[in-house]
């Protein structure tokens, strides 16, 4: 059978789903990590921003030297350190001095993989001859968020019928999706990632940093990486220990629920055919997630809370593909050099929201509510973005 761009498409699917797998399993374990291996939640968080600063390392050395990243090979070799990130989650506490610093190691060797990913996947599915660009990016971003419902659903039966000290166990099993996917990039088409045009030299991917509307669309991205991940990665420990619900029941209805609705956004909008205006839905996306902070902070019963961090996954689903699309509409130029800066700009945002969630509940006395409470800054800061952006442009 010859391969075309729709098994590039399914092996980039793979490559989404382990970025959900590389960054979402771990914050399922850290109740566990706190009890296990006695760890505060102040090294917890830390584990988050060792994990996002492993993947900007990645963004950076893209966005500088664009040319170094082979597309076939750096994408085999960024599923390949998933493989070996999630299996070192089962075996490096257990043989290092420190169990911490095996927790760290592992943490890093998978955030490489995800972080070419990041950097790669959405340029190849951007060169592939389809129609509908934005659209297929939206579905592909979709991937990454069935991944993370993926994760939360298959790992909470996994703790409920094998028992959650059998968690080394699972590590291994979820490094069998990153095996496929580096053995399908070995064997799929790669289409150019940068088409020459006949552009001034102003115009070319150098002049990036001296582009208004690039700005606008980095701080989009930063917010958008921030107000999804702040939730998405303290959603499991709040439901466990800030509302008092089992960690299955708070796993399913937290977590997972946000994932679904996260994934369900992307689905829609990528199923329209760009019928909806993408800046009108990434303005109603930014107050429902004003709306969804709020709930989850104030509610007055636990079961509204979790209402709540469900309903911030639909809010922050459109928000990365979107600004995707936005800037590659507006920036045709970008190249890779873009995609790595956007997405360096989108794990920064990961980084900074879910760590100082962390700080900021540590110095309250673990409570969570007040960190999502400040989270709101995120979508307001998106919202007044696309003002200064769209606001005397046509939509595209």
């Amino acid at each position: 059978m010859k391969l075309n761009q729709k098994h590039t498409i399914l092996a980039s699917y793979v490559g989404y789903l382990t970025q959900a797998i590389t960054i979402n399993f771990a914050p399922l374990l850290f109740i566990t990590f706190e009890k296990t291996y006695d760890i505060s939640l102040g090294k917890i968080s830390l584990l988050i921003a060792i994990s996002f600063l492993t993947q900007l390392s990645a963004d950076a050395l893209a966005a500088k030297f664009p040319s170094l990243f082979h597309p076939r090979i750096c994408t085999v070799l960024a599923h390949i350190c998933a493989v070996i990130g999630m299996t070192g989650f089962a075996w490096l506490p257990q043989v290092l001095p420190s169990p911490y610093l095996g927790l760290v190691l592992s943490v890093m060797i998978a955030a490489v993989g995800g972080g070419i990913i990041e950097v790669l996947i959405s340029p190849i599915v951007e060169a592939c001859p389809t129609d509908e660009k934005s659209s297929a990016m939206s579905l592909l971003h979709s991937f990454y968020s069935w991944g993370l419902a993926g994760v939360v659903l298959l790992s909470t039966l996994f703790f409920t019928f094998v028992g959650l000290e059998h968690w080394r166990i699972l590590a291994c099993l979820w490094a069998i999706i990153p095996a496929i996917g580096a053995i399908s990039f070995c064997l799929v088409p790669i289409y150019p990632l940068e088409k020459p045009l006949d552009i001034p030299a102003e115009s070319a991917p150098p002049s990036l940093f001296r582009s208004g509307i690039f700005w606008i669309f980095f701080i989009m991205m930063f917010c958008s990486g921030a107000a999804e991940q702040a939730m998405s990665q303290w959603a499991s420990s709040f439901a466990e220990s800030g509302l008092g619900v089992s960690k299955a029941l708070g796993d399913l209805l937290g977590p997972c629920s946000f994932a679904v609705l996260m994934g369900s956004a992307r689905v829609i909008y990528g199923k329209s055919g760009g019928r909806i205006n993408l800046v009108r839905f990434m303005v109603i996306s930014s107050v429902l997630c004003m709306i969804s902070y709020f709930l989850a902070a104030l509610a007055p019963l636990p079961m509204l809370s979790l209402v709540g961090c469900a309903l911030c996954g639909l809010s922050v689903g459109i928000m990365w593909p979107g600004t995707y699309s936005l800037a590659t509409a507006r920036m045709p130029w970008g190249g890779v050099r873009m995609f790595a800066l956007l997405a360096m700009a989108g794990d920064i945002g990961c980084l900074v929201g879910p760590t100082a969630a962390g700080w900021i509940a540590e110095a309250c006395g673990n409570d969570l509510k007040i960190s999502f409470l400040l989270s709101i800054i995120f979508p307001v800061l998106i919202l007044l973005m696309i003002y200064l952006g769209f606001r005397k442009k046509k939509s595209p």
